[in-house]
């Protein structure tokens, strides 16, 4: 992210922090099958140092306190509202772009879910958390692909997110130093009334950071008739996403 977009970004974030946890379903859905996929792997019950990036309102900070101790944990977030988060679960909490701020060193659990899509880079950010995991340490990441909110690509509007990349890139950035346990991807629509509802989401969860348009009164009523037009179901108007994961350890020696 440029120092422009971070700004707008988090000042998205910060605006929809109140409406994001119970707004952002999918995101949910994914801090779910990110605690899954480290069940299926057998992560143990108990790390030392863990650290997340983008723990927000906690839909996966939660279940990661829920189903593992820490004897340290620190959370990150570019919105300053998450440090709500972290005082609520006794965490460390360290506020900023997850480029600039200083990490925690040898972590045993790395963690990010649906954030990594800001950075406009996140194989560099991959590659960096690999190397900053203690032998026999856990990354557990995710973020989303080419096909998130394809309609809106479709129709040509921003709100989209600059680092979407497929779960093949993520373990391209991580092989060199990790063994990667799993990787994966879903393609999940979710329905809305109208698309003025969809763009009600949108904001309510914060994903327009990116986008730079002002919406007039004749550019709405094209938005809203063309996406009727391509996109309505006998559910409603569908916006998809495409989160994918990919959960992986350091090698012990």
């Amino acid at each position: 992210m440029t120092v422009q977009l971070s700004d707008r970004v988090q000042r998205s974030f910060s605006r929809s922090f109140q409406s994001y946890h119970e707004t952002a379903c999918q995101q949910a859905w994914v801090a779910e099958k990110l605690m899954e996929e480290m069940r299926r792997h057998g992560a143990p019950a108990k790390f030392e140092r863990g650290f997340e990036l983008g723990c927000g309102t906690g839909h996966f900070t939660r279940l990661l306190c829920q189903n593992h101790s820490f004897a340290s944990l620190t959370l990150n977030d570019i919105a300053p509202e998450a440090r709500k988060t972290a005082d609520e679960l006794g965490a460390q909490f360290i506020c900023g772009d997850a480029r600039q701020v200083s990490w925690p060193e040898k972590t045993d659990l790395f963690a990010s879910a649906s954030m990594i899509q800001w950075m406009e880079d996140p194989q560099a950010l991959l590659e960096r958390a690999a190397r900053s995991l203690a032998p026999g340490g856990w990354l557990v990441i995710s973020g989303f692909g080419p096909q998130q909110y394809r309609e809106l690509n479709q129709i040509g509007t921003s709100a989209r997110a600059p680092g979407l990349c497929d779960p093949d890139q993520m373990a391209a950035a991580v092989r060199s130093h990790l063994e990667v346990l799993s990787t994966g991807e879903a393609l999940r629509p979710s329905y809305f009334a109208t698309p003025r509802h969809v763009l009600r989401h949108l904001r309510k969860t914060g994903v327009n950071g990116r986008a730079q348009s002002v919406w007039t009164k004749s550019t709405l009523a094209r938005f809203e008739s063309e996406y009727t037009r391509q996109f309505q179901t006998e559910n409603g108007v569908s916006l998809s996403y495409h989160p994918v994961w990919i959960v992986a350890r350091k090698p012990l020696v």
